[in-house]
């Protein structure tokens, strides 16, 4: 019998970097095209050194990040390609995705998720949105999303659709303002959807979410082409 050998320290340690790094990114704490040093990255992270650096090869293979020479590293920039790539990418995934979840989501998991969104949708209009809206609502956004896609059962699928959703969720819209305006779409449309999914009509499931899908999408563009016009 051969003797399993412990898992490298710096491993678990560079594992740890990138799932801070990723909460970095779905915290805003690091913006799209910010230049950071890997010495700020160990602050940040509160990791070693040695574990920032093994990590980086990993982010620069997922395009999150670049090495800049004599700058540091750039956190990918947010730009037309990237996000009709990244809502591509998303789109055909969720296809398959929408596949599992209606014949195997339960119904008390479905009516979890509605209670979720309708609470969102409760404090999003309310006349002063709470500080911790956003972050709530992103929660429960890609909870679902994540969910759907764990119900296909395939891991490398689903730690590809994570490292996608990391693109995605750099493109945000950062306006204070803005912020319920977005929730509200994306609340109704999911809740829209899983009623849809309590029918178990397959078809009907997949064409509610690429809907949502490319209404996301356009959302984005559009944002980001006032941002280009102001």
């Amino acid at each position: 019998m051969v003797a399993i050998e412990p898992r490298p320290p710096t491993l678990a340690l560079r594992d740890m970097a990138y799932e801070g790094f990723s909460q970095q990114i779905m915290n805003a704490g690091l913006k799209p095209g910010q230049f950071v040093s890997q010495r700020e990255l160990t602050e940040l992270l509160g990791l070693p050194l040695a574990a920032v650096r093994e990590m980086i090869p990993r982010l620069e293979a997922a395009r999150l990040i670049r090495t800049v020479p004599k700058r540091g590293l750039q956190v990918a920039h947010v730009d037309l390609k990237l996000v009709r790539n990244a809502f591509q990418i998303r789109a055909m995934i969720e296809r398959e995705a929408v596949l599992h979840f209606v014949r195997n989501v339960s119904d008390a998991d479905l009516t979890r998720f509605e209670r979720e969104h309708q609470a969102i949708l409760k404090r999003a209009r309310a006349a002063t949105p709470d500080a911790e809206l956003d972050r709530d609502a992103q929660a429960v956004d890609w909870g679902l999303h994540d969910f759907m896609v764990d119900s296909i059962g395939n891991e490398i699928l689903s730690e590809l659709y994570r490292v996608n959703s990391l693109h995605v969720r750099l493109i945000r819209l950062d306006a204070h303002v803005i912020r319920p305006m977005r929730i509200l779409p994306a609340m109704e449309e999911h809740l829209q959807f899983l009623k849809v999914v309590k029918t178990r009509d397959e078809n009907a499931a997949v064409t509610q979410m690429m809907g949502h899908i490319e209404r996301s999408k356009q959302r984005v563009l559009q944002a980001l082409l006032d941002d280009c016009s102001s």
